[in-house]
């Protein structure tokens, strides 16, 4: 892990500023969602992209019924299917 050398106070609300330097190095856009997770005492931050329930890739995921696929698993499936008739 890299230290930025940068430091932000929480506000009465819990809230930090990313400062736009990092957010443009991280390609983090207004309106973005980010996954929050805890490792120990660290609170670790990362950019959400959907992906695939099935392999875990994000390329290319279409949501289906609210569930993420990608087209390999969508091809794979219909592979299935046909071989299941």
């Amino acid at each position: 892990m890299r230290s930025t050398g940068i430091v932000r106070k929480v506000d009465e609300l819990g809230r930090i500023v990313l400062p736009i330097e990092l957010r443009r190095v991280l390609n983090i856009s207004y309106k973005d969602s980010l996954e929050i997770f805890t490792d120990n005492n660290m609170v670790i931050l990362r950019k959400y992209e959907p992906c695939c329930i099935f392999c875990g890739s994000a390329t290319n995921v279409v949501t289906y019924k609210g569930k993420n696929i990608c087209p390999e698993c969508i091809s794979r499936m219909h592979d299935d299917i046909k071989i299941a008739q």
